[in-house]
């Protein structure tokens, strides 16, 4: 069985070979295949990609923005993660608020002139500063609804009580490690409709045996070329976080995908990174003071020995 990063750069052979032509909510055009695994050793070392540079600090912020129950893109932008403003932005400019220039083709962008671009750029930077300045404005157009942080720590019940499904697994783990019900959902039906986004990465399992801590991730919906990298990279650091609270070591991340995409616009992107070779995986390091995942910071890790291939920009579908 093909393993690690070369298991995710055959997805993507697999996709450009077989992948059906679909369209898609963004109208963008996907190649698109259902149903596909891929296992990455964390004994081997922190699976970020090394044919592409991954930002790790991205993904650093955006998990305990998650970790924390955070909702809002405030938190992201202090910390200079742009990686949910789209979605924030878009409610903006679709408001009744919003007195700039028309962005009513916003989707597709990458498609329209320059001079749109550029007027939407500007317009981004200022909704950012507002974001980030304004709390009332913050609290009305930064927050994304019930997104993986609310569902994650506070998953509102039918009795109108909230269950922190997080820190309920993390105990699970510890004191009945044996259990089949380490799993975690962020998807919400009766929430599916409040959210910017409803979860591409629907729900994860945990697995405990012979001290090692493993997880699995099922993703509904998995953008390979952009999204794909983050979510290997996200669940890999949580899979650490929370073998290192338990007093485990780290086993695998088990990534199963539903239906796994390359829009049609990255397929160049695509093959520019499969013509690189892999390069050794880098090592992750912790903040060993810290014990509980609750109390990390964006400070407290370090990655070691990564020396990645240069990255490969491609616009994002919204």
């Amino acid at each position: 069985m093909v393993t690690g990063e070369q298991a995710y750069l055959n997805l993507c052979q697999t996709i450009l070979t077989n992948g059906i032509k679909k369209e898609d909510r963004t109208n963008t055009g996907t190649y698109s295949i259902f149903g596909h695994q891929m296992r990455f050793n964390l004994q081997e070392g922190f699976p970020l990609l090394t044919t592409k540079r991954v930002p790790f600090r991205l993904i650093v912020s955006e998990l305990l923005w998650f970790i924390k129950g955070d909702t809002n893109i405030r938190y992201l932008l202090e910390n200079n993660n742009n990686i949910w403003n789209e979605w924030a932005f878009k409610k903006w400019v679709e408001s009744d608020e919003y007195e700039g220039p028309d962005m009513t083709d916003f989707g597709n962008r990458s498609q329209i002139d320059e001079e749109f671009n550029k007027q939407y750029e500007e317009q981004l930077e200022l909704f950012k500063k507002k974001i980030v300045e304004d709390a009332d404005f913050a609290k009305k157009y930064g927050d994304l609804g019930s997104v993986y942080g609310k569902q994650w720590r506070a998953w509102k019940t039918s009795q109108n009580e909230t269950i922190d499904q997080l820190k309920e697994v993390i105990e699970s783990i510890r004191t009945n490690p044996n259990s089949r019900r380490h799993i975690v959902s962020a998807w919400n039906p009766e929430d599916v409709p409040n959210m910017a986004l409803p979860p591409c990465h629907t729900l994860f399992q945990f697995y405990v045996a012979d001290g090692k801590l493993s997880c699995q991730l099922y993703q509904r919906s998995a953008d390979v070329f952009l999204g794909v990298p983050f979510n290997i990279a996200s669940y890999a650091l949580l899979t650490h976080l929370i073998a290192h609270e338990t007093g485990l070591e780290v086993g695998e991340f088990v990534h199963t995908l539903g239906d796994a995409h390359i829009y049609s616009n990255h397929v160049e992107q695509v093959n520019i990174q499969l013509g690189r070779e892999i390069r050794k995986s880098p090592k992750l390091l912790l903040n060993e003071e810290k014990q509980s995942i609750f109390d990390f910071e964006v400070s407290d890790f370090e990655l070691v020995d990564y020396e990645p291939h240069p990255s490969i920009k491609a616009p994002i579908a919204v």
